[in-house]
């Protein structure tokens, strides 16, 4: 993998070019006054993927449990001998 560096002063005037860069697999070194400050690297080398999480209560209606879901098992017995 390639990086590019890129000063502070370029990174502001042409941001979206810089985040180009770094969609399409380069890394970005960010320098000020010659030395570096950060680096931009694509996000699918920090986090492994891009999920959304669960909102509370997003299945309510589409799971349901049976009225005798804890009711013993007829044949347990004969299953456990």
């Amino acid at each position: 993998m390639s990086t590019r560096i890129v000063t502070v002063d370029e990174a502001e005037a042409h941001i979206h070019q810089v985040l180009a860069l770094v969609l399409s697999g380069q890394e970005v070194l960010l320098t000020k006054d010659a030395c570096p400050v950060a680096k931009f690297v694509p996000a699918s080398e920090t986090q492994p993927s891009c999920k959304r999480r669960a909102l509370f209560g997003c299945l309510k209606g589409k799971i349901t449990i049976a009225d005798d879901f804890d009711a013993p098992l007829p044949d347990f017995e004969a299953y456990m001998q």
